[in-house]
């Protein structure tokens, strides 16, 4: 019999408690990455404003805001159009290629991935949204009826 063979059975409680302690452990761990997952893969929004004040060139922000009104022009293939900040009012122009999503139009909600060059913002290919309007908004009356009567 040697010296270090003063093996005896682990208290059962024990066991129990190093069991949880790894489990709570591996649950903190999986928990944690997760979070890190959801906050790392969001998108860090930028307004018009914000653009105009801090855009590095190069560097790629997402632009959100509302399509400015008589500011969308097409030309072969590539769309010139400014996007207004939804809190001042401010402008950027942008230049785009790729596909333009169907709801795209003046007064209509964007995203897109762009990056500055001089006083303009250049799109990244195919990275246009639109957000779609709610369709709980109440729609302008028609002309000549009053509301009440529009409803059925």
């Amino acid at each position: 019999m040697s010296v270090c063979d003063n093996r005896r059975p682990m208290d059962p409680s024990r066991k129990r408690r190093i069991r949880l302690v790894f489990a709570l452990t591996a649950a903190l761990l999986a928990a944690g990455a997760l979070v890190y997952t959801s906050f790392s893969a969001g998108s860090d929004e930028r307004t018009a404003s914000q653009l105009l004040v801090g855009a590095l060139p190069g560097r790629t922000y997402t632009l959100a805001g509302t399509v400015k009104d008589r500011s969308v022009r097409r030309s072969g293939g590539v769309v010139w159009f400014s996007v207004l900040d939804p809190h001042k009012p401010v402008a950027v122009r942008v230049r785009y290629t790729g596909i333009v999503p169907d709801p795209f139009r003046e007064g209509r909600g964007v995203m897109v991935q762009v990056r500055r060059q001089g006083d303009l913002f250049i799109g990244e290919k195919d990275s246009m949204v639109t957000k779609c309007p709610s369709k709980y908004q109440v729609a302008p009356p028609r002309s000549g009826s009053s509301p009440a009567a529009s409803i059925t």
